[in-house]
């Protein structure tokens, strides 16, 4: 694997251009998921988990949507597994992904309520959370269960590393091919990589992660 001192740079220059121009939308971005990591309910955080549970090999914006279905028809904290299903329009593996929805709830669920933000208090840094996560949550893997730590602002370090990503740090020279399987070991060292290059250009890794994201997609949701 190629690292730090192998970036193509070129491409690394016009990264550095690209987040001059949307610095302030990126930082503003991560504000909010600080915000709604702090501010949230349980409820409002089992969403956010929920989302991300529903995003490999799906469009976030169609999974969000699903999530919203969910909480209007009041079966995102209570639905059956076959109720979930039938809302989850546009999202892949329906029927699986929304059985884990129903897993997820059970897990959380203390004395007859959510306590989603009682359990990572307790589970304390960001590693350690993820790794807690990924170990007990059924359908998330590290990508996925670092999404959901940066959408609550509490992804201090950590990358990622979908798809579009992963294509960026090939075109940059931190990988030098797309892998076909991301395990443990091999997910720490990009990660690895990619804070390497976020140090070299004096950014954050989470704001690389939304920039290269927003490079590939235009976008800036979630």
């Amino acid at each position: 694997m190629r690292r730090r001192g192998t970036v193509r740079q070129r491409a690394l220059d016009d990264l550095k251009r690209r987040y001059v121009a949307l610095k302030d939308a990126i930082q503003t971005r991560l504000g909010e998921f600080r915000r709604l990591g702090d501010e949230a309910s349980d409820e409002d955080l089992f969403a956010e988990l929920v989302f991300c549970l529903f995003t490999p090999q799906s469009k976030a914006r169609q999974c969000w949507a699903a999530v919203e279905r969910l909480r209007d028809c009041g079966l995102l904290l209570c639905g059956e597994a076959c109720e979930v299903a039938g809302q989850l329009k546009g999202v892949r593996f329906h029927n699986t992904k929304a059985a884990n929805v129903v897993a997820l709830r059970e897990l959380f669920t203390r004395d007859g309520h959510l306590a989603v933000r009682e359990t990572l208090d307790r589970l304390g840094e960001p590693r350690a959370a993820r790794e807690w996560l990924v170990a007990n949550v059924r359908g998330l893997g590290y990508k996925e269960a670092t999404h959901f730590l940066r959408n609550i602002g509490r992804a201090a370090g950590m990358a990622i590393l979908d798809r579009h990503i992963l294509r960026n740090l090939v075109h940059l020279g931190v990988i030098e091919e797309m892998p076909r399987s991301l395990s443990r070991r091999k997910y720490m060292e990009i990660e690895e990589a990619m804070v390497d290059v976020a140090q070299a250009m004096g950014i954050t890794v989470e704001e690389l992660d939304l920039l290269l994201w927003c490079k590939e997609t235009s976008d800036l949701f979630k």
